[in-house]
């Protein structure tokens, strides 16, 4: 009865060996994908805060200075009119492991119609 019990507890010991480094992984993946989403999100807010004050009139400098302070860090910046529309793209590298050499690039582009007077 002693080496059943002593066996058993040695599975448990193996089986928890094997399923400790996939949760994780489990866990490393889904804290990445959270990390990632809330960069996506913030390079949207930046790109629309970037197109709207750029509908206005304002300057392609104070235009840059919205998108940084609202998007993340190290975003790129690209402005661009065609008629009376002007687009702004936000892109920014992301690594969501931290030290992990994963870098994933996330984007957004927000469109908006110049405004009447503007410029």
């Amino acid at each position: 009865m002693a080496a059943a019990r002593s066996r058993e507890q040695g599975m448990v010991t193996a089986e928890t060996a094997v399923v400790l480094p996939v949760l994780l992984l489990v866990l490393a993946a889904a804290v990445a994908a959270v990390v990632l989403v809330g960069a996506q999100l913030r390079c949207v807010d930046a790109a629309r805060e970037g197109a709207r004050a750029a509908a206005r009139g304002e300057s392609a400098t104070t235009v840059v200075e919205l998108v940084d302070r609202a998007g993340p860090h190290g975003a790129t910046v690209r402005t661009g009119t065609a008629g009376d529309r002007v687009t702004v793209t936000v892109s920014a590298r992301v690594r969501p492991l931290g030290p992990v050499p994963l870098a994933l690039t996330v984007s957004a582009a927000a469109t908006a119609l110049v405004e009447p007077g503007a410029g």
